[in-house]
């Protein structure tokens, strides 16, 4: 299983948008896996709408996003047309195809003995997740939801803030933070080195808990 910290699983597939090979893809940018229990299916297809209309948001992030379904290609290209409808946004980023369930396996998103060929989103249960992953190709984050419930899409917008601003300065965020405020200085970071690094200064809180205004 694929932890936070592993390298992402490389895989060759074909997606909505041609062939391509999952880390060349990213290339040096931040990406974000989503993956559905199958196509044509009511949760999902308010998910994908959404995540159009958030592309601009990660597009800012320099991160890139990609679904998956474990269907052929066409039928993703068959439900792009009930998204747009019933949604109002047009798929915009790739989907991949992942018939085998060879990327849904690699990942653990799904019983590693199940088995290709005719299946329903029940037997797909667990092939609702999101994976953040950074240039390095690592996995910065992931979570994972029940077939029943629709991700919190805003919610994976602010945890991709949270771990770029972390790559970038190396502080962490308290419960329920928003770009803007307040972040944690590391324990790691002594109130010395501290002091260097924030020179319009900080606030202890206990010695252990230490918050400062939001590097830039």
């Amino acid at each position: 299983m694929p932890r936070i910290g592993d390298e992402a699983p490389d895989f060759t597939a074909e997606t909505t948008e041609g062939t391509i090979h999952f880390h060349d893809w990213i290339g040096d940018k931040w990406a974000v896996l989503f993956s559905h229990p199958k196509d044509f299916t009511p949760v999902c297809t308010t998910e994908l709408g959404y995540m159009a209309k958030l592309k601009p948001e990660f597009d800012k992030r320099n991160t890139k996003i990609i679904g998956l379904s474990v269907d052929p290609v066409a039928d993703h290209k068959s439900w792009v047309k009930d998204i747009q409808e019933t949604q109002g946004y047009a798929v915009n980023y790739p989907m991949v195809g992942d018939e085998n369930l060879a990327v849904a396996k690699a990942y653990d998103m799904i019983h590693p003995n199940a088995s290709g060929g005719k299946r329903t989103a029940v037997d797909n249960a667990t092939v609702r997740t999101v994976y953040i992953i950074g240039p390095d190709k690592k996995i910065k984050a992931m979570i994972a939801y029940p077939m029943s419930t629709g991700r919190n899409f805003d919610e994976i917008l602010r945890l991709l803030d949270s771990v770029q601003l972390n790559a970038k300065h190396t502080v962490a965020t308290p419960v329920n933070w928003k770009p803007g405020e307040d972040v944690i200085i590391p324990t790691s970071v002594s109130d010395d080195d501290a002091k260097k690094k924030y020179p319009q200064g900080f606030k202890t809180h206990k010695p252990y808990l230490r918050t400062v205004s939001q590097p830039r």
